[in-house]
């Protein structure tokens, strides 16, 4: 082998012939003598000449030469190889692939003549049936352990994706493949597997089943983030509520969200995770619904009792009063009273009924008051009446004291008569007439 080829050869020449035009002085005898070094190297029989070489050739005569150049001409001097044998090794191995994915089609008319002679031909199809099926009965194992006892969404979402693959790797097992392929593979390699076509449809089973599961879990969980949305923007609402029609809205919308929730199908996680914040969601709905409850109760007792004491105010006008009168005034503030004291300690309100009860008590203490002092007046206005009328028609000595003494006793009954009675009146008259009798006695 020489040491620099032809197309070296011609690539240093080409350059030498542009170093020796850039040097007007001794360019054309540093080409000739560059020539002649070059020539040399070509006709030498030897390893390949390298870079360093080729620079100490041309730099103490050609100061323009090209490194460039050099390391192009080191490239192409290389010593010959086979690469020419790689594009009929590829295309021969090209070939071969072709015939072996030919005989791997899944399509019986093929593969069962080959299996019956040349089973070693569907190397590539048993390996890969192999590892799909153990990819599939994996994927099934995991997927099984995520779904049905999936704890959260993301078990649920991990779950989906093994049961996707799972029915990847199903699909890619052939069904008549099943049950005769595997067992000439068998009886051939004395290894492998022998799954059945009941294997094979209780998996396909049990990754439909899963995958109803996932569907069913899907949806519950998209009424559960439904329902909690709806529930939290519901509080929210309510807290910004500036009107009674919108705080009630807001807990209706609260109460209809709290109501889906108890509505998840039972045998999902996502009723399982209502169940663990249905009680705080409840209450405090009932707290909030309780309150206004309680404030609308409140409201109403206190509404209830303030017409009872406007009826009583307005029976006790213009008095006095007999017996009768006072007594129905004060069954209406007793009434009134009764209402207030309904009203709970926790209730809202509790406070300003408790002010209105300790006024009305007191004034069905002045009602029951006045109504003694009627009761007391007419008592005392009727014995004095009935004595009167029991005083003898003629006064003379005999019974002059007695007398005295019975008109005595008539003005002071008719003492005991107050004012601001119904008969406080009339018993002023007869006090003016028994004083009168009296006078008209002792004189």
């Amino acid at each position: 082998m020489f040491r620099l080829n032809q197309r070296a050869f011609k690539i240093l020449a080409t350059e030498i012939e542009k170093a020796a035009n850039k040097d007007p002085i001794a360019g054309d005898v540093a080409k000739k003598v560059a020539l002649k070094r070059l020539d040399k190297l070509r006709s030498q029989k030897g390893k390949p000449v390298t870079e360093t070489e080729l620079k100490e050739l041309f730099k103490d005569i050609l100061p323009y030469f090209s490194d460039r150049s050099i390391k192009q001409a080191i490239k192409v001097n290389r010593s010959p190889n086979k690469l020419w044998l790689l594009p009929t090794v590829g295309m021969v191995i090209a070939g071969l692939s072709g015939v072996i994915w030919i005989i791997n089609l899944p399509y019986p008319m093929i593969r069962r003549p080959v299996a019956r002679t040349a089973p070693i031909l569907l190397l590539p199809s048993y390996i890969r049936m192999d590892r799909n099926y153990r990819q599939a009965i994996a994927k099934v194992e995991q997927a099984d352990q995520l779904v049905n006892n999936a704890t959260s969404l993301a078990d649920l979402k991990l779950g989906a994706e093994k049961v996707a693959q799972a029915q990847q790797h199903l699909d890619k097992l052939p069904v008549w493949f099943i049950g005769y392929e595997p067992r000439v593979y068998m009886n051939f390699f004395r290894v492998g597997f022998l799954f059945t076509l009941d294997e094979f449809k209780a998996a396909r089973a049990n990754v439909g089943r899963m995958e109803a599961t996932i569907f069913q879990e899907t949806n519950a969980m998209t009424k559960l983030e439904s329902a909690e949305t709806s529930i939290k923007q519901a509080k929210q609402d309510y807290q910004q509520a500036l009107d009674e029609p919108s705080k009630q809205n807001a807990l209706s919308t609260w109460q209809s969200g709290i109501d889906r929730l108890t509505q998840l199908p039972t045998t999902t996680l996502a009723n399982k995770i209502a169940q663990t914040k249905l009680d705080a969601y409840r209450r405090d709905f009932q707290k909030i619904s309780g309150f206004i409850i309680g404030n609308n109760r409140t409201n109403t007792l206190i509404g209830s009792a303030q017409v009872f004491a406007n009826k009583a105010i307005l029976s006790c006008e213009s008095m006095p009063h007999s017996v009768e009168q006072w007594q129905q005034c004060g069954s209406l503030w007793q009434e009134a009273i009764l209402r207030l004291e309904r009203i709970p300690l926790e209730y809202p309100g509790f406070s300003k009924a408790q002010n209105l009860l300790a006024d009305y008590k007191t004034n069905l203490g002045n009602i029951k008051i006045r109504q003694q002092k009627e009761a007391d007046s007419v008592r005392a206005f009727e014995s004095a009446k009935s004595q009167i009328i029991n005083l003898p028609k003629q006064v003379d000595s005999n019974n002059r004291e007695r007398v005295i003494s019975q008109i005595q006793q008539i003005i002071f009954q008719l003492e005991k008569v107050q004012a601001d009675t119904t008969v406080y009146q009339e018993a002023k008259e007869l006090m003016i007439l028994a004083e009168n009798k009296l006078k008209q006695i002792d004189s």
